[in-house]
């Protein structure tokens, strides 16, 4: 393999590996943890536009006991309780992101001249610069491949870097978003995510707030809708067929879909399965879960580790990202169950990452 190889390799597997207001007595229910502000089941102050009340409770975080298709990432399940939160209907729009794009003037990361300095501190030491001609903005694009895979590990087979991707490009330079106005952006980097968020004075959900709200009290459930996998493509836009060579496009779409094109779950939260992934604002730790297990007790507002850690790739620092993509299939991560949780490099985005916000009572309080 030429040093280029090696480093697109490389990159591709650094980048894809991987309390309320108490001002209504009628709306309180009793506490679920001890020492606990009474919930309430109705949001206390005036819904944001665009946005859902999540009320807020505690629920088993994790796989659930009769899911086969667990990860160990995903367990072991340990007791969670979060206070109540509004989020995002749906994930954000490029309508939207380019609102926020025009008022401010911001460049994506997938847009910026890269710097080789800071790349090369993700890279095993002693890799050497490449070409210049190589050093060119982009992103991770998805491609098919021509024959059947039989090692779905190795992820170079289906994604390549390509020069010219971004947000208003997502297939590369010669593509664009002209009717995809509704779609979820997508090509967004941690750091992007977190630029919005802060013009729209809003942040991202924790891991704990994404599933809860995706679960949306459904104890037990696999999927938001219930366990039927039969349901799938009627609820999810992911991968039907044999992945990632044919896609029978049986939910009605082979990559993004616009969002709010499927079922809302009990929240009335779309898009909480398939489609894109999510970012949340955790970092990725391969002891998390464990840890926390192993103290017991309801884990109030978690935030997330400490500092990330990746047992299988020390170089990487990486953030929690949740819901599945259009790419997901049975075959490949079937991430598009409640409780699947992927990890990936806060500094580039995907052709199938994108985010939504969510906003607190005491934000608003402190605006």
């Amino acid at each position: 393999m030429n040093l280029i190889k090696k480093i697109c390799f490389t990159l591709i597997l650094l980048l894809v590996c991987s309390g309320c207001i108490n001002s209504d007595k009628k709306n309180e229910i009793k506490p679920n943890i001890k020492n606990e502000e009474p919930r309430l089941t109705k949001p206390p102050i005036t819904p944001p536009a665009g946005m859902i009340w999540v009320p807020g409770g505690d629920f088993m975080q994790g796989a659930v006991d009769e899911d086969n298709m667990a990860m160990m990432q995903e367990k072991p399940a340990h007791r969670v309780s979060v206070d109540g939160f509004f989020m995002d209907a749906h994930e954000v729009t490029n309508a939207q992101f380019a609102k926020f794009v025009q008022e401010t003037g911001y460049v994506t990361v997938a847009e910026r001249e890269i710097e080789w300095e800071e790349m090369k501190k993700q890279l095993p030491a002693g890799t050497e610069k490449p070409h210049d001609s190589i050093l060119q903005p982009g992103s991770l694009v998805f491609k098919k491949t021509t024959k059947s895979v039989p090692n779905l590990y190795d992820f170079s087979q289906w994604w390549e870097w390509k020069i010219g991707a971004s947000w208003k490009h997502p297939n590369g330079p010669d593509s664009n978003i002209d009717g995809k106005e509704n779609h979820p952006v997508v090509h967004i980097a941690f750091e992007d995510a977190q630029a919005y968020c802060n013009w729209a004075g809003r942040r991202l959900p924790t891991e704990s707030e994404w599933e809860f709200a995706a679960r949306a009290n459904r104890v037990g459930s696999r999927f938001f809708w219930g366990d039927d996998i039969s349901q799938l493509s009627a609820h999810a836009n992911s991968w039907e067929g044999e992945f990632p060579v044919e896609n029978t496009l049986e939910d009605g779409f082979e990559r993004s879909a616009p969002v709010m094109s499927y079922p809302k779950n009990d929240f009335g939260l779309y898009d909480m399965a398939g489609n894109v992934w999510e970012w949340t604002s955790d970092w990725h730790n391969t002891n998390y879960y464990q840890e926390l297990a192993a103290k017991g007790g309801v884990e109030h507002n978690p935030k997330g580790a400490a500092s990330p850690f990746n047992a299988s790739n020390p170089y990487a620092k990486e953030r929690v990202i949740k819901g599945g993509s259009f790419l997901c299939s049975a075959s490949y991560c079937a991430s598009y169950r409640i409780s699947a949780r992927m990890a990936t490099s806060p500094d580039s985005g995907m052709e199938h990452l994108g985010f939504r916000t969510v906003f607190t009572p005491e934000m608003a309080a402190n605006n």
